[in-house]
């Protein structure tokens, strides 16, 4: 059934902050499914504005939703973001955290990195070390067994020297 983007607008309205009213209650004041409105506000997100993806409120909203919350005020000076936050139904403090946090993951994932790239590159080292360490173990091992090999062979044609012969 189409119907006409007025209506659908003033029902988005009503499902999006700061309204939030529960998609169950509007279909059955509205006859209209469930399942349409859902459809509805997902074709909104996907449009580029910041909807989130459930009715639950602001603080259990996807780490998605706020990202796109940060970058949709981003720009705004303090007014515009105090009304942004009206219309959403949101506290500008909501809005710095979620900045910050944003601004802050990187650095921490950026430091995690490079940690453990130190720790990649000295286990590389030990474990180029360890080898040398083993292949000088080896050598020194197949010396002696061919050292050990070449007295068993002269002491068989020459004999054993400590046996006086």
């Amino acid at each position: 059934m189409n119907y006409s983007p007025e209506l659908k607008e003033a029902i988005l309205r009503r499902m999006l902050p700061p309204n939030n009213e529960p998609i169950h209650k509007i279909a059955k004041q509205e006859g209209i499914a469930e399942q349409t409105l859902r459809n509805w506000r997902n074709e909104t997100r996907r449009n580029g504005q910041a909807v989130p993806a459930s009715d639950a409120p602001a603080e259990k909203w996807s780490t998605q939703d706020k990202f796109l919350i940060v970058m949709e005020t981003y720009s705004m000076n303090e007014t515009e973001l105090a009304e942004y936050a009206r219309k959403k139904g949101i506290y500008v403090e909501e809005i710095k955290l979620w900045r910050d946090a944003c601004m802050n993951a990187n650095g921490g994932v950026a430091k995690e990195a490079a940690r453990l790239n130190k720790e990649l590159k000295d286990s590389e080292r030990e474990r180029k070390k360890l080898e040398k360490e083993i292949n000088r173990k080896d050598k020194a091992l197949a010396e002696a067994a061919a050292l050990l090999v070449l007295s068993k062979k002269a002491n068989a044609i020459w004999g054993d020297p400590e046996d006086g012969k």
